[in-house]
């Protein structure tokens, strides 16, 4: 069965990025270690992004996060979804406004102008054609409201060891969650937790 999934990197203090992040600065001013695990060459660390990128059947993330991934500053033919492992399942945004073009013209990009909800059900039958599950991917905004609208079935962060001390936030205000946790996996560069959204 096709599961709901949040995976994101997010510092000690509960940040996705640092302070001032954009197009030009994806991860803010101090932000980069919060993803040094996605390039580590520990070998649980490549295991675990191989499995994530594996299994995402479709990509839901926001409208800032793409304009970070398609601007010029963003992926390319080396690091793109998955970093190195440079998946290409359906990507949904969700945004109020499509952009005028797009850079990344080899990915599969749609655009949902009608909220979450309705991103994930475009998404839901492009992962189960392809075996996967629906990734959501971020930014930290779109995941916190997921998971306060209770939309998730899982919940995986990876937890650099970095204080950021402001940036873009996790967690947003909501209902209080119970979550079960099913896995965890430590290295060098993060720690590794999976969850259970109940």
């Amino acid at each position: 069965m096709t599961r709901i999934i949040a995976d994101i990197s997010v510092s000690l203090d509960g940040f996705v990025t640092g302070p001032d992040a954009g197009p030009d600065n994806g991860l803010g001013t101090g932000g980069r270690p919060i993803h040094a695990w996605a390039f580590s060459d520990d070998p649980d660390d490549a295991r675990i992004m191989r499995e994530s990128t594996e299994r995402s059947g479709a990509v839901i993330l926001g409208r800032n996060l793409f304009d970070v991934v398609d601007g010029p500053q963003g992926w390319n033919d080396e690091v793109g979804y998955g970093a190195r492992e440079a998946g290409r399942p359906a990507f949904f945004v969700v945004t109020s406004t499509p952009p005028a073009s797009v850079r990344l013209t080899d990915l599969d990009w749609t655009f949902v102008t009608t909220g979450l909800p309705d991103a994930i059900a475009a998404a839901r039958p492009h992962a189960e054609k392809a075996g996967g599950d629906v990734v959501l991917m971020g930014g930290g905004r779109l995941i916190g409201s997921a998971l306060a609208a209770g939309l998730l079935d899982t919940l995986v962060l990876h937890l650099s060891p970095v204080v950021l001390g402001s940036g873009t936030s996790l967690f947003l205000s909501g209902p209080t969650r119970q979550l079960t946790q099913r896995s965890t996996v430590v290295t060098s560069t993060a720690t590794h937790l999976t969850y259970d959204v109940g």
